[in-house]
């Protein structure tokens, strides 16, 4: 294994994520939600959960007329999405708010995305009304969930990596992003808020890492389970980080952690209309 030191990151968790984790994963998904979304220009936009923006920057690009509106309740994640709002998307509007209490009017938008974002709501009902509350008459939303955690192989690794060196419970971040993973209940929420003409896709993206060390690098260091290893000293630090990597190496059969780390990611992509 190489040195964990060659590892260290500088910036804060949001920029980290923006730089790493963005290209590598989020984008992959925002892509594929944009093209399936027929998107017309001069359309209003809305970007639910928002992040640093990648969905609203990608959509702007597209349309280059028209409103996006990106929302998120994380303020640093929104000062990245403005600092990254150049080009095509200079015009996107950044707002700080809940996704259960949305400050617009009825019938404000056309689409709203929400990628990777509904299964954190604390009230999801609530807030898919709220999102059709907001759309216009035939408007439509497209969002998207990860499927089971045990789909996708490195991030069900690092779960029980987590547990086994960090104790039991710390794996809980990592596993509530898989926290929406049945597709029935899923379909179950969208219908109960009103939505029809519903569709499920299952969409397997191939996610890619120089190696295992900076997969769990990155998602201990750009991601909230940098909460994890809060305090740690250097060393008791890196040692846990050497032994995290380890397992999940361990755990995807992986020899060398000079090797490229690919593994498949499953979500599923949901369009449903007002």
């Amino acid at each position: 294994m190489n040195d964990a030191g060659q590892y260290q990151l500088e910036g804060s968790a949001a920029e980290l994520y923006e730089r790493h984790l963005v290209p590598a994963i989020t984008a992959l998904w925002a892509t594929d939600l944009i093209e399936h979304a027929a998107l017309r220009p001069g359309g209003r936009i809305l970007d639910l959960a928002c992040g640093t923006g990648i969905v609203a920057r990608l959509a702007a690009e597209r349309i280059r007329v028209g409103r996006i509106v990106g929302v998120d309740i994380n303020t640093r994640m929104l000062a990245v999405a403005r600092a990254r709002s150049t080009g095509a998307a200079r015009w996107v509007e950044w707002l700080e708010a809940s996704a259960l209490a949305l400050p617009f009017r009825d019938e404000s938008f056309d689409l709203i995305f929400c990628q990777l974002g509904l299964q954190f709501f604390p009230d999801k009902p609530l807030a898919l009304r709220e999102m059709r509350r907001v759309l216009m008459g035939a408007g439509r939303v497209a969002l998207s969930v990860f499927s089971g955690i045990e789909r996708t192989p490195a991030a069900n690794a690092l779960a029980d990596a987590l547990d086994h060196n960090l104790g039991v419970g710390a794996s809980q971040t990592k596993r509530s992003e898989h926290g929406l993973c049945d597709q029935g209940e899923l379909s179950d929420l969208v219908t109960g808020a009103g939505f029809h003409d519903l569709t499920i896709r299952v969409v397997t993206q191939t996610i890619r890492f120089a190696s295992a060390g900076e997969y769990v690098r990155l998602q201990l260091s750009a991601t909230p389970m940098a909460a994890l290893l809060e305090g740690m000293e250097g060393p008791r630090r890196q040692e846990k980080l050497a032994a995290i990597t380890t397992d999940l190496m361990r755990s995807l059969h992986i020899r060398s952690d000079t090797a490229e780390l690919v593994f498949p990611q499953e979500a599923y992509v949901v369009f449903a209309t007002k």
